[in-house]
């Protein structure tokens, strides 16, 4: 599908949707408990539905909605289980450790990038501890019980695995540790599993910088109803695309006190030189243009956001640095290619390098035709970039937003007041 995005195109206003981040840990919570949970959220998307199809091979029985998901936890199957889950890594990593936790056999069947994406080393430590894994093509089959002990994985890899061994450990009979050695990295995605977990009324002692002391024999226990905040990951799209704006943007839906990464696009905003107005009571934020500094970023805690961070960088005069980048190369994408050619494609200048991109802004991009490469971030930022251009944006695939954020195009085209 072809997307065309006129220049300087800014809703007045827009309502973000529930974080799929805490969907899938809040789905996961209520599927491993033991009573019905209703969660109230705003909005789907192909992960979050990607969770909820894997959960019902489990044996859950799930009603979906747009605004909420009920979730009854039945016995966990003994059959042969498939697990579709499409191009969600989230998916895939953090229920495959809570399948050998739960003792199911059976294969997750996997699409687009995603049998390429890295899986160890938590596939070596869940073999160490009894699990039996095996590659085919797209099926990740998988069969074995795991054992309680110490676990341990290097903490810079992804944060995923440590929320799927997260979610699992507490299942086992006896008391498990797990382990970050290492720079811990996506502090913030833990954090929201850490979140989940006290919500679910699951017991955990933490120590040193990041171990984890797990009691066992646990099943998680959320209210019989719970609500799932906006994403900032989403909303950071339209927050860039009112920086550079001289009407701004308000965006409705988001939790100010929120412990997710990407809130940190407020203070890179700041940064920038918008001006950034935050309504704490009201859960929104209006952000409009004001200065358009050149500025650098550490991404290693906030690797989603450097997509469009790249076009904000363009909207400012000067070099913008974007570093410890590396793993967007194991996305939906090749982020770091993709995002500089996206930017030398609608006209600007981005240098690209093993773990880090340099932006050479001018404040302005010309438009033309970006192709998606199937990578939602990359057609949203595609959509973003307009708002710098002197002619539309005609972007290829633009369909893949679904994977996040399938109402993208109807709010970017809100225009009421």
């Amino acid at each position: 599908m072809k997307k065309t995005v006129l220049p300087r195109s800014v809703p007045h206003a827009v309502s973000i949707p529930s974080s799929k981040s805490v969907v899938h840990r809040l789905l996961i919570c209520a599927a491993l408990g033991r009573r019905p949970v209703k969660l109230h959220l705003n909005g789907l998307s192909k992960d979050i539905l990607a969770t909820a199809a894997c959960l019902e091979g489990f044996g859950t029985e799930l009603t979906v909605s747009e605004r909420e998901i009920i979730v009854k936890p039945g016995p966990a199957s003994e059959k042969d289980v498939v697990l579709p889950c499409g191009e969600s890594g989230s998916t895939l990593r953090f229920l495959l450790p809570v399948c050998g936790a739960l003792g199911l056999h059976g294969h997750f069947r996997m699409e687009g990038r995603l049998p390429e994406r890295p899986m160890q080393p938590l596939e070596a430590m869940l073999e160490e501890k009894g699990m039996l894994l095996k590659h085919e093509g797209a099926l990740l089959s998988f069969s074995g019980t795991l054992t309680p002990g110490m676990y341990h994985l290097p903490g810079n890899i992804s944060s995923q695995y440590f929320s799927g061994l997260l979610f699992a450990l507490p299942l086992l009979g006896e008391e498990s540790t797990l382990c970050a050695e290492g720079r811990m990295e996506s502090l913030g995605y833990i954090a929201l599993t850490e979140d989940a977990l006290s919500a679910a009324q699951v017991s955990y002692q933490k120590t040193g910088d990041y171990i984890w002391h797990l009691p066992g024999g646990q099943h998680p226990q959320l209210p019989e109803e719970v609500s799932a905040e906006g994403d900032w990951s989403n909303a950071a799209f339209f927050l860039c695309m009112g920086a550079l704006s001289p009407k701004g943007i308000t965006l409705h839906g988001l939790n100010l006190h929120s412990r997710q990464g990407d809130k940190a696009i407020l203070d890179l905003l700041r940064r920038f030189g918008a001006d950034v107005k935050e309504d704490t009571a009201a859960g929104s934020v209006t952000v409009r243009r004001n200065q358009c500094c050149p500025f650098e970023v550490d991404a290693s805690a906030i690797p989603d956001l450097v997509p469009v961070l790249s076009i904000l960088a363009c909207g400012a005069a000067g070099d913008t640095k974007i570093y410890n980048a590396a793993r967007l190369r194991l996305k939906e994408s090749d982020r770091l290619q993709t995002t500089a050619r996206l930017i030398s494609d609608l006209g600007g200048n981005a240098e690209e390098f093993a773990d880090a991109l340099l932006i050479h802004g001018t404040g302005t991009l010309k438009g033309g035709t970006a192709d998606s490469t199937n990578d939602h971030r990359i057609a949203m930022s595609a959509a973003t970039a307009a708002v710098l251009c002197g002619r539309e944006v005609v972007i290829l695939g633009a369909e893949c937003v679904e994977k996040s954020y399938p109402g993208f195009w109807d709010d970017l085209e809100r225009r009421d007041e």
